[in-house]
């Protein structure tokens, strides 16, 4: 590391504070200060000469002004004093990053003119472990033969990939299942924060699925049964029933419980609708078994998880996307590159008074992640994201 960092520090001057006045990202300034990288793009010289004019600005002596470029050994993490207490530089720390594009001048330093994390184009673009073909088969199933499936994920897990992977699937099969998808724009659990989702409101998106042209009674009674007899006629025409609800964590308890009578709608042995509810991992707190409000329905209904990708898999997903954008893996990053980034997305955390290992290698993670350092290491002339390039994000 350089001993600029002491320098700024010493001034009490954020490394944020130096890439402003220099015009340059903070990833482009931690990349220069931890590892002393300095940017191909730029003059080395000129580099050197506006850094020492922002520390005169800042009021630094001659002796650090000179010695500022000086390459020191990093202090080791058991050292006492300041040194422990330094500005964080963002470099060690799992956080999630905010949606991440390719920039132009990237594209053209790796050649690729497709963002390999883009939405999906089709099926073929969809990578499948064995923890997603299980959720895939386990909805498609519920959607052919009935059931009551619950699928909780972090965000950027993957689940509305798998929600449109479904309609999908039953669209190119020809199977005779109607799709029902409620309107969940702005959705809450309760009134105060915004619109909640009712139990009227889905069978009103039922009706209009079923029975387009069927104008909807009145009466929410007079509305069920309708909605029952039109079911029952659809049935009777070779179709089937899918009520798939995203957001569902967004479900109020009532509306949860009210799910229960919709699953019960039938005709002899037949049930007449199968639900599929998508939420975040809150979904899972509202089913729980300790939860007495939902008994009826948590009895009913299968749980699934969606898991983070295996550290073991990380490669096999990189590699499957960026062959699908035309591009060999190895072209883009290396092994150490790989590594930095499933230990950028772990983190420990305490459960049951436990430290444990929380992964944090989503899908959408992983390809902000990737996509920012790729971004860095065009930025710096860095042919290949390496794992100190994945620390400078």
């Amino acid at each position: 590391m350089l001993k600029l960092k002491q320098v700024l520090k010493g001034l009490g001057r954020p490394q944020s504070a130096l890439a402003e006045s220099l015009k340059l990202s903070a990833a482009t300034i931690a990349q220069l200060i931890n590892h002393g990288q300095w940017p191909r793009s730029l003059d080395s010289a000129d580099l050197q000469g506006r850094i020492r004019a922002f520390l005169v600005e800042s009021g630094a002596n001659d002796s650090d002004i000179a010695n500022a470029f000086e390459k020191v050994d990093p202090p080791y993490v058991n050292t006492a004093g300041p040194a422990l207490n330094e500005e964080p530089s963002g470099e060690d720390e799992p956080m999630l990053l905010p949606k991440q594009t390719l920039k132009a001048s990237t594209r053209k330093v790796f050649g690729m003119f497709r963002d390999p994390f883009d939405e999906l184009q089709s099926a073929k673009d969809m990578w499948v472990s064995p923890d997603i073909r299980y959720v895939r088969e386990a909805m498609y199933q519920v959607a052919r033969h009935g059931g009551f499936l619950a699928i909780e994920g972090e965000s950027g897990a993957g689940k509305s990939t798998l929600r449109r992977d479904l309609i999908n699937r039953i669209q190119e099969n020809n199977d005779p299942i109607i799709i029902i998808e409620p309107y969940v724009l702005a959705s809450e659990d309760n009134d105060t924060k915004g619109k909640s989702l009712k139990s009227t409101h889905i069978a009103e998106s039922m009706m209009a699925a079923v029975a387009p042209l069927e104008r909807a009674k009145s009466s929410p009674e007079a509305r069920f049964a309708q909605l029952h007899r039109v079911l029952k006629e659809s049935h009777a025409a070779g179709y089937r029933h899918c009520l798939v609800i995203e957001e569902a964590h967004s479900l109020p308890i009532p509306t949860l419980k009210h799910l229960k009578r919709i699953l019960e709608l039938e005709i002899g042995f037949t049930k007449l609708v199968s639900i599929i509810m998508i939420g975040q991992p809150e979904l899972g707190v509202k089913l729980s078994e300790r939860n007495a409000d939902v008994r009826e329905v948590v009895q009913r209904c299968e749980r699934v998880t969606l898991p983070a990708i295996e550290g073991g898999r990380l490669d096999e997903f990189l590699r499957f996307r960026f062959e699908r954008a035309g591009k060999d893996l190895r072209e883009i990053i290396d092994e150490s590159g790989i590594q930095a980034v499933a230990a950028r997305l772990s983190q420990t955390g305490r459960r049951g008074g436990r430290d444990e290992s929380i992964s944090l290698l989503h899908p959408l993670a992983i390809g902000n992640l990737v996509i920012a350092a790729m971004n860095l290491a065009a930025e710096l002339g860095v042919p290949v994201v390496n794992a100190d390039i994945v620390k400078g994000v």
